[in-house]
C-alpha cells in the first residue's frame, strides 16, 4: 500500500494558472525523486463549517480558493528518502517564487488503511478529520463498509490515510485544522468521481443507502470533520 504526502493550499484565484504552471513544473522534478502519483485539485464545492473548514485550515481569504492535493510514493521509506534527495537537488533552488503565501501550507504525512479502486477520478472529495487513537480499528471497519457503497454509487477510487508525520506549523497544520484534541490522529481522506455530475447525482443515493446509516454511536467526532468538492487542476 502506497504512503501519502498530503497537502492544502490557499492560492489566490487570479494565481490559478501560474500555480498549474508551478505545480507541473515541480511534479517533473518529484517523478525523479521516486513518487507515483501527484495530484492538484482546486476547489470547486467548498462549503463554511460552523467549526473549522478548509479554508480556516489554511486562513484563506475570499480572494483565495483552497487546493487539496498530495503525492503518492511505494511506502514512508520512499517518501523520506525523495525528501532528502529533493532538498540537495540545486534545481529546487531554481524553481520561480511560489505564486501562493508558503507559510500558511498545510503538509503533513499518512500512512493508507483503505485504498479500493483503480481508478483515476477528475473530480474529488476530500475529507479531513480527527479520530482517536482508541477508535482507530472501529473507524477502519466503518471507512471499509462505506468505500465498498461509494464504488457501488459511482466513485471510482476510495483513500483513508492515517496521520504518523504530521508536523505542528508555525501559522498553520492539519491538528488545527480539524481541532485535535489529545489522543487523537489526523485522517486524510479523499473519494474520487469520474465527474462532479456523477458525485452530484450519487450524493441522495449515498443518503438513502441502508448500508451508510450508522449503528450506535460514530468512531469520531462529525461536527470537526473537513470536507469538499475538488477539481482536478494537475494529476501525474
Amino acid at each position: 500500500m502506497t504512503y501519502v504526502q498530503g497537502f492544502v493550499v490557499a492560492i489566490p484565484t487570479s494565481n490559478r494558472h501560474a500555480y498549474e504552471q508551478h505545480a507541473r513544473n515541480a511534479f517533473r522534478l518529484f517523478k525523479d525523486y521516486g513518487e507515483v502519483r501527484c495530484v492538484e485539485t482546486w476547489g470547486d464545492d467548498v462549503p463554511r463549517g460552523e467549526h473549522n473548514d478548509f479554508q480556516g485550515a489554511v486562513h484563506a481569504t475570499d480572494e483565495e480558493t483552497v487546493v487539496f492535493s498530495w503525492m503518492e510514493y511505494p511506502d514512508r521509506a520512499a517518501r523520506d528518502a525523495a525528501y532528502g534527495r529533493m532538498m540537495a537537488d540545486p534545481r529546487m533552488q531554481q524553481m520561480p517564487e511560489m505564486p501562493f503565501d508558503g507559510k500558511r501550507m498545510v503538509m503533513g504525512g499518512f500512512a493508507p488503511f483503505v485504498d479500493v479502486g483503480s481508478g483515476r477520478g477528475r473530480y474529488f472529495d476530500g475529507f479531513l478529520l480527527p479520530v482517536h487513537a482508541d477508535q482507530r480499528e472501529a473507524y477502519a471497519a466503518l471507512a471499509r463498509k462505506a468505500a465498498d457503497v461509494f464504488l457501488d454509487h459511482g466513485a471510482v477510487r476510495v483513500v483513508e490515510a492515517w496521520g504518523d508525520d504530521v508536523p505542528e506549523g508555525k501559522h498553520t497544520d492539519f491538528r488545527r485544522a480539524v481541532l485535535l484534541a489529545d489522543g487523537e490522529h489526523v485522517v486524510f481522506a479523499w473519494v474520487e468521481w469520474p465527474s462532479r455530475q456523477v458525485r452530484d447525482a450519487a450524493r441522495p443515493k449515498l443518503m438513502d443507502d441502508a448500508r451508510m446509516q450508522p449503528e450506535g454511536d460514530l468512531p469520531f467526532d462529525g461536527k470537526r470533520v473537513v470536507q469538499g468538492g475538488f477539481a482536478v487542476l494537475v494529476d501525474e
